[in-house]
C-alpha cells in the first residue's frame, strides 16, 4: 500500500510581488494626476523602510557571530576578510575609473543655469550632512556599549560587535554550543519577523513612488535625462560587463541566473531605492545557494559598508556634472582628490536612500565649497538615481560572495546548480534552510581511553 504524497505548500509571496509592482504603477499614477496629495503619502514610504532597517543590526549580528564562532580557526576569518576586502578596493577602483571616462566623455551638466531655488535645495542639504574627518570616521566604529548598535543600528558599530563575539566564542570552544544554538534560534525569529513585514511591501512601495513622481513630476527628468540615462547605462555596463566576466570566469556562474534567482530581491530594491532592504534576504538565499554560512556572513555585510559600486559611480558623474552645470569643471588631480575622498567617507553608508546624496554634499562642501550650490540639481532625481545606485552594490555583493566562496573553496557549484536551476527552490515563508540555515555545533571528541 502506498503513502500518499505530502502536499504541496503553495507559495503566496508571489502573489506578493505582483502587488508591489501594481502598487509602484498606481503610485506613478496616482503622482502624475494628484501631485500634492501624493506628497503627502511620503511617510508611508518612509515608514516601511525604516521597519526593514529595524531588523538589520540585528540579522547581520546572528550572521556574523554563527558564520565566525563556529569556525574553529580564527586564521579562516582573517583569510576571508582580507580576501574580501582587497576584492572590494580593487573593483571601488574599477567602478570610479568607469565612472570618471563615462563622465569625461558625455560631459554631463553642460549648458545648465543654476537658478535661486536649486541653490536653496544644495545648501540645505548640506547643512543637513556634513562630511566627517578620517578619526571621526574611525572613533565612530566603537560604540558606547556592548549592546548599543543594536539599539541604534549602526552597521560599522554592528560589524564590529559581532566579530567580538564571534572571536570570543571561538575561544570557549566547545562551552560555546549552547550560546551558537541559541543565536540560531534568535536568528530563525528575526527572519520570521522580517518575513511578516514584507507583506507591507506594496503599501510602502506605493507611497514611496507616489511622493517621488508628486514631488518632481515630468519636467526634472525631461530636463536631466543626460546624466540619469548615462548612470545607468554606466552602472549597466559595470554590472553585465565588468562583474559578469569576473563571475563566469571564476565560478563558470552566469550572471542572469543568478539575478533571476534574485529577481524578487532587485524589484524590492526598485521600490525602496534601498539596498538595505534586501540584506537580510541576500544573506539567506547566498546560504541557500551553496556558499558557506561563514563566507557569507563575514563578506555581505562587509560588502554592504565596503563595497558600495554603485554609490562610486554615481559619486563620480554626479561631481562631474554638477562642476560643468556651475560652468567651473574639475581638473584631473581634482577629480581623483576629491573622489577618493567620498569613497571613504562613503562607506558604512550600505545604500540607504539618500546617502549617495549626503556624501557627495559633504565632499564638495570640504574640497570645493564654491560647488555646493549645484548638488541642488540634482536634488529633484536624487531619488530615481538611487534605485540605479542601489541596484548595483546590491549586485556587485552578491557576485562579490559567489567569487569569494569559489576562491577559498567554500562554494558548493553543484548545489548552485540544483537551485538556480529551480530544482531546490528558496523557502520563502521561513528563509532559512534546515541544512544550511542554522549549524549545530559539532559534538565533543571523545576523550582517548586510559591505558
Amino acid at each position: 500500500m502506498t503513502t500518499a504524497a505530502p502536499p504541496v505548500k503553495r507559495d503566496r509571496t508571489h502573489y506578493l510581488y505582483l502587488a508591489v509592482i501594481a502598487a509602484v504603477l498606481l503610485g506613478i499614477a496616482v503622482g502624475l494626476l494628484w501631485p500634492e496629495f501624493a506628497i503627502e503619502l511620503k511617510p508611508i514610504g518612509t515608514g516601511f523602510v525604516d521597519l526593514i532597517k529595524m531588523m538589520i543590526a540585528p540579522v547581520i549580528f546572528c550572521t556574523i557571530v554563527l558564520g565566525v564562532g563556529s569556525i574553529r580557526q580564527a586564521a579562516q576569518v582573517g583569510k576571508v576578510g582580507g580576501l574580501a576586502l582587497g576584492y572590494f578596493l580593487t573593483m571601488s577602483t574599477v567602478a570610479l575609473a568607469i565612472g570618471l571616462v563615462v563622465g569625461n566623455l558625455i560631459h554631463p551638466g553642460s549648458g545648465m543655469n543654476l537658478d535661486a531655488s536649486t541653490a536653496a535645495a544644495g545648501q540645505k542639504q548640506v547643512a543637513a550632512d556634513t562630511a566627517k574627518s578620517t578619526s571621526e570616521f574611525l572613533l565612530g566604529i566603537i560604540p558606547d556599549s556592548l549592546l548599543a548598535p543594536l539599539a541604534t543600528g549602526n552597521v560599522l558599530q554592528t560589524l564590529l560587535v559581532a566579530l567580538l563575539t564571534g572571536f570570543a566564542l571561538q575561544a570557549m570552544g566547545e562551552r560555546s554550543a549552547a550560546v551558537l544554538r541559541a543565536i540560531g534560534l534568535f536568528q530563525r525569529l528575526v527572519f520570521r519577523i522580517l518575513a511578516m513585514l514584507m507583506w507591507l511591501a506594496p503599501i510602502g512601495a506605493f507611497g514611496a513612488i507616489a511622493a517621488v513622481v508628486g514631488a518632481t513630476g515630468t519636467d526634472a527628468l525631461i530636463s536631466l535625462a543626460q546624466i540619469m540615462l548615462g548612470f545607468y547605462a554606466t552602472c549597466a555596463l559595470f554590472v553585465l560587463v565588468v562583474l559578469g566576466a569576473l563571475l563566469w570566469l571564476v565560478a563558470r556562474i552566469n550572471i542572469f541566473s543568478l539575478f533571476k534567482y534574485l529577481g524578487r530581491e532587485f524589484l524590492l530594491i526598485l521600490s525602496t531605492s534601498s539596498s538595505e532592504s534586501a540584506l537580510p534576504r541576500l544573506i539567506a538565499k547566498m546560504e541557500h545557494v551553496g556558499v558557506s554560512r561563514p563566507v557569507v556572513g563575514i563578506t555581505v555585510p562587509t560588502g554592504y559598508s565596503f563595497n558600495l559600486d554603485g554609490t562610486a559611480i554615481y559619486l563620480t558623474m554626479a561631481s562631474l556634472f554638477v562642476a560643468q552645470a556651475m560652468g567651473d569643471p574639475l581638473s584631473v588631480s581634482e577629480q581623483v582628490s576629491l573622489l577618493l575622498f567620498m569613497m571613504i567617507a562613503s562607506k558604512g553608508a550600505a545604500g540607504v536612500t539618500g546617502a549617495g546624496l549626503a556624501t557627495l554634499a559633504g565632499g564638495l562642501q570640504s574640497h570645493r565649497p564654491d560647488l555646493v550650490d549645484g548638488v541642488g540639481l540634482i536634488v529633484g532625481i536624487d531619488r530615481f538615481m538611487s534605485e540605479a545606485r542601489a541596484l548595483t552594490n546590491f549586485a556587485g555583493n552578491a557576485v562579490a560572495t559567489v567569487l569569494i566562496g569559489t576562491w577559498t573553496k567554500e562554494f558548493d557549484r553543484d548545489r548552485a546548480q540544483l537551485v538556480l536551476g529551480g530544482d531546490d527552490p528558496f523557502d520563502e515563508e521561513t528563509m532559512v534552510d534546515d541544512d544550511h540555515g542554522t549549524p549545530e555545533p559539532s559534538a565533543p571528541e571523545p576523550e582517548p581511553a586510559k591505558a
